[in-house]
């Protein structure tokens, strides 16, 4: 009875604080092929694009971005590649925080926050910024944006370096994940604060929510996703430009698949954190309650989960998780933490329990945690501070584990060299 009772009152609680926001829009479906189409004809994909006359056909276009899709999943490699940015910079600017809806309270906090910037009673923060390798039609979403907080240097030297990218959830403004950041600070590890595709400073001046990232576009969406991982995987190149030996990522719902996609392609990832975590991006979508209003434009269009499901195959995390486990993306050596919440409307939990099954048939090395909340009452007390513990504790024994197992594998190499000197001494 009394688990019957917090359950329901746990969901009512969720729903209204998915409800709070009225500025979501129900945009129409559109197939974008346009978006995919540099990428294809770059990459000599070009045949999968099709004729005007099957895109003006509807059943011909789903069938056209279907075989994509699964095209995109047999050449991951290259459809999540890039080339490597020349133009990695620091910025000084004073924090903003870029609100996504347009309640009272969010505004007056937004503008009482210029105020103080202005007046100079916030310090500047440093911020890496470069040209993304997937370019869009918007200047102010191709410049990279990441928060850059280093760790103090240690007093040991040979202590290897170590940096985590931390991606917020979807529509989180520009202060959202940065007291982790802080917290990463303090057990030596430095942290950049990645705002994902068509967020806060990279957010279009017509958005008032970063709804770019994902829509009922089909195409943009696709392209959104891998305009993220190939992000990720910048801020690592830079990161190594300093020094930096170990690597990490947590993201958090929509953060948390850009993370698991990023680390799929990318063995330098050991450290992983996926808060809240689902399969398909299109069952999510279709099922989650935050994301009813691209639903409703997706039905409206007449299509049902199962044909959404095949439409965003290759940037649904069920895709690829063979080959996150494999060796050539090293998934025996990645450290993963998996949290799901017993109440998600956002990320219903039959999706979730299908990740944990997954992760457990393809022998992935995770930790597992469950919030008993919901996904936005994740971000509200006391559920915030148990989050933010799992989140903490689990990325210092990581990284921690990762120190232990460098020097470990530097003493092994240095006992034979010390054999062939202690015998030439012996001679």
């Amino acid at each position: 009875m009394l688990k019957e009772r917090y359950a329901r009152w746990m969901y009512e609680w969720e729903t209204r604080l998915t409800m709070r926001d009225e500025n979501r829009v129900v945009r129409p479906r559109e197939w974008g092929f346009e978006w995919i189409e540099p990428f294809l004809e770059a990459h000599g994909f070009g045949a999968a694009l099709p004729s005007p006359e099957v895109v003006r056909d509807d059943a011909a276009a789903e069938a056209a971005m279907v075989r994509i899709n699964e095209l995109l999943i047999r050449h991951s490699d290259t459809f999540f590649g890039y080339e490597r940015p020349t133009d990695f910079r620091l910025e000084e600017r004073h924090p903003q925080l870029f609100p996504t809806n347009v309640r009272p309270e969010t505004l007056a906090q937004d503008a009482a926050i210029r105020q103080q910037a202005a007046e100079g009673k916030i310090p500047l923060a440093q911020f890496l910024r470069f040209t993304s390798p997937e370019r869009t039609p918007y200047p102010e979403n191709d410049q990279v944006n990441a928060r850059w907080y280093p760790a103090p240097a240690h007093k040991d030297p040979q202590r290897p370096k170590q940096a985590i990218v931390v991606l917020p959830q979807w529509n989180a403004d520009g202060f959202s994940h940065n007291s982790l950041c802080t917290i990463f600070n303090r057990m030596g590890v430095s942290a950049l604060r990645l705002s994902m595709p068509y967020h806060d400073i990279r957010r279009p001046a017509e958005l008032e929510r970063s709804d770019y990232s994902g829509s009922a576009n089909i195409g943009r969406t696709i392209m959104a996703c891998r305009q993220a991982v190939v992000d990720i995987r910048c801020c690592l190149d830079w990161l190594e430009e300093q020094g930096y030996e170990h690597f990490g990522v947590l993201g958090t719902s929509l953060g948390s698949c850009y993370a698991f996609l990023a680390s799929t392609h990318d063995p330098r990832i050991r450290v992983n954190v996926f808060n809240h975590a689902s399969t398909a991006f299109g069952d999510v979508t279709w099922s989650g309650q935050s994301t009813r209003h691209v639903k409703q434009a997706l039905e409206e269009a007449g299509l049902t989960q199962d044909r959404l499901r095949a439409l965003w195959s290759a940037i649904s995390p069920c895709s690829y998780y063979p080959k996150i486990a494999s060796p050539e993306a090293g998934g025996p050596g990645k450290k993963v933490l998996l949290i799901y919440a017993d109440y998600d409307l956002t990320f219903p939990k039959e999706y979730s329990l299908q990740v944990v099954e997954a992760f457990r048939h393809y022998g992935l090395n995770f930790e597992l945690r469950v919030l008993p909340c919901g996904h936005y009452t994740t971000g509200e007390t006391p559920y915030k501070f148990l989050d933010g513990w799992y989140l903490g504790w689990f990325v210092y024994r990581a990284f921690k584990a990762l120190r232990k197992e460098k020097a470990a594998g530097e003493r092994a190499a240095a006992a034979p060299r010390r054999e062939v000197e202690e015998e030439a001494v012996s001679r």
